[in-house]
C-alpha cells in the first residue's frame, strides 16, 4: 500500500506544512492539483491539523499526518497526543451557532470526507482518520506501480 507518514510541530506552521505536503504528495500519486478529490482532502488535511495544533496540543509533542491509498479510496489520518481531549465521532458533532469563534473544523470534516472517525491510541492520543473514496482509484494504482 502506498503511504506517506510525517511528524509535525504542533504549531500553526506546522498545520500549514502538512497542508503543503499533503497537496504535493498527492500531486505524485497522480491526484492532480484542483480535482474534487484533492481540494476535499486537502480541506481535510487544513481542519484535522489545524485541530491537533489547537486543541490536541501538548508541549514539546509533534502530531503525525498519515496519508495512503487503501482499495477504493484515500485514507488521511491526523495523530496528536492528548488522549483527555476526544472529538465527538460521527453524528454527534454540534454544528456552531453563527457568531461562534469556533466549532466548524469537524463539521467541514463530516461533509468532505465519506467517511471519518475518531480512534484511541495507545500510547495515550488519539486518531481522526478521514476516508475519501476514489472513483479511478485502480487505474491510478496501476499508473503509481508502473512508475515504480
Amino acid at each position: 500500500m502506498h503511504t506517506f507518514t510525517q511528524r509535525f510541530s504542533s504549531t500553526p506552521l506546522g498545520a500549514r506544512l502538512a497542508r503543503h505536503l499533503a497537496l504535493n504528495q498527492l500531486h505524485v500519486w497522480g491526484i492532480p492539483h484542483g480535482s474534487d478529490a484533492s481540494d476535499r482532502a486537502v480541506a481535510v488535511v487544513a481542519e484535522l491539523a489545524a485541530n491537533a495544533v489547537t486543541h490536541g496540543r501538548v508541549p514539546g509533542r509533534d502530531f503525525e499526518l498519515r496519508l495512503s491509498l487503501p482499495t477504493g479510496s484515500l485514507r488521511i489520518e491526523v495523530t496528536d497526543t492528548r488522549a483527555e481531549c476526544l472529538p465527538p465521532g460521527p453524528g454527534a458533532v454540534r454544528h456552531a451557532r453563527p457568531l461562534d469563534e469556533s466549532g466548524r473544523g469537524l463539521v467541514l470534516v463530516d461533509a468532505l470526507a465519506d467517511r471519518w472517525d475518531v480512534l484511541d491510541r495507545d500510547p495515550p492520543g488519539k486518531t481522526v482518520l478521514a476516508e475519501i473514496d476514489l472513483p479511478r482509484w485502480l487505474s491510478l494504482i496501476r499508473r503509481l506501480s508502473v512508475r515504480l
